[in-house]
């Protein structure tokens, strides 16, 4: 793991110098849909749950920043410094392995998804739609939600042959995470199998989390979102380290 951190490193002495950008796109989104589901489309929206409408999608835009960090950071960023910086080969030409790249580029996601994830939990609280103190716990998770989502990027991206090819991740595999992940409407309004299949939506749980943890409903569930994303997680993480291997070395 030491290998990992120097990358993490490298990669955080770079992003030192781009945050002002990141954070605009990072960000700026996430706001958007907070302002235009939440103050315009919030008003003819009748409470939910017993919560306004705002107080019910905010946590769930928390999440939703979090999952897109780590998903762009580790599809495209890391398409880039794959193919057109040639920065993997370089890192491999010292005493890094494989595994060790892989492994950093998936702590960095994870890093920038606690990190803009956590910009939008203050935001969100300076707008009062936080209730609890468990809300601090929210960073925390947003390590299992970064990792997942790091993953699952990694493994598409070590995959893929050409930058273009992304967009197919981003739309049949992360907008469907994102529709039917419960940001904007219960689960529960959803078909029976809708809600089965949901299981495996790792946007689910992390919105299960922030919701939960923000209101200050702490129930066993808790638990249960957060084992799933870790078991994800760590059952992936091998994968993107074999799909990588392959490609660089072979």
């Amino acid at each position: 793991m030491n290998g990992a951190f120097k990358v993490l490193g490298r990669h955080m002495r770079v992003f030192r110098r781009t945050w002002k950008h990141n954070i605009m796109f990072n960000v700026v989104e996430p706001l958007l849909y907070l302002s235009a589901m939440g103050f315009g489309l919030g008003t003819f929206v009748q409470e939910i749950n017993g919560m306004s409408y705002l107080q019910f999608i905010a946590p769930g835009m928390i999440a939703l920043t979090a999952m897109y960090s780590a998903t762009f950071e580790c599809t495209y960023g890391t398409f880039v410094r794959l193919h057109y910086q040639k920065t993997f080969h370089a890192m491999l030409a010292g005493p890094i392995t494989v595994k060790d790249v892989i492994l950093g580029e998936i702590l960095y996601g994870m890093v920038k998804s606690i990190i803009f994830g956590t910009v939008i939990l203050l935001v969100v609280t300076a707008l009062g739609q936080i209730k609890s103190p468990a809300a601090l716990f929210i960073p925390l998770l947003l390590i299992l939600q970064g990792l997942v989502f790091a993953v699952l990027a990694m493994c598409y991206t070590a995959y893929t042959a050409n930058i273009d090819f992304i967009n197919y991740y981003i739309t049949l595999a992360i907008m469907p995470f994102f529709l039917f992940g419960g940001l904007y409407f219960p689960v529960s309004a959803l078909p029976g199998w809708v809600q089965a299949i949901n299981w495996l939506n790792p946007l689910y749980h992390s919105v299960e989390l922030c919701r939960a943890l923000s209101l200050g409903q702490m129930s066993a569930d808790l638990w249960t979102h957060a084992a799933i994303l870790a078991l994800m997680g760590l059952l992936l993480i091998p994968i993107p380290v074999k799909l990588m291997e392959k490609r660089l070395i072979s």
